[in-house]
């Protein structure tokens, strides 16, 4: 086998699948105005009201320097608010503002649009996510 051939690769197709699925939410997303990592924000925030910018982080994978700008957009919008911590200074907190939470009604059928778009069963849907699920628990567990 000759390992350097694009068709062998694992992580080819899984980039590949990122960027069409990502493209598959523009059209869902833009109706409610928000574009793929702030809906993703908006998911964590919808699911836990207030966390820090570390917390939403961790969740989301994704670094400070990335989740800075997003943040002010998403306050500039109105749909969240940024604080200091009482507790810690240097700990920046966000949380969901009444048009923030109030969104989420426009974005509850979201889900349902993504899939209808790619043509899968539920039962396929929730197969994909939980193979992706145990490749990115196993990298997270070699990385520690």
């Amino acid at each position: 086998m000759d390992y350097l051939k694009l068709e062998n690769q694992a992580c080819f197709p899984v980039y590949a699948l990122s960027r069409v699925l990502t493209a598959h939410y523009k059209p869902i997303l833009d109706e409610i105005g928000l574009t793929y990592p702030q809906y993703l924000v908006m998911l964590v925030l919808w699911e836990h009201q207030q966390l820090s910018v570390k917390e939403i982080g961790e969740k989301l994978l994704l670094d400070s320097g990335t989740l800075t700008p997003l943040l002010k957009k998403l306050e500039t919008r109105k749909l969240v608010s940024r604080t200091r911590s009482m507790e810690d200074e240097r700990v920046l907190m966000i949380s969901l503002t009444k048009d923030g939470a109030a969104l989420k009604e426009n974005a509850v059928n979201v889900p349902f649009s993504f899939k209808c778009s790619l043509g899968l069963s539920a039962e396929e849907m929730v197969s994909l996510r939980d193979s992706i699920n145990i490749i990115l628990d196993r990298t997270k567990q070699n990385n520690k």
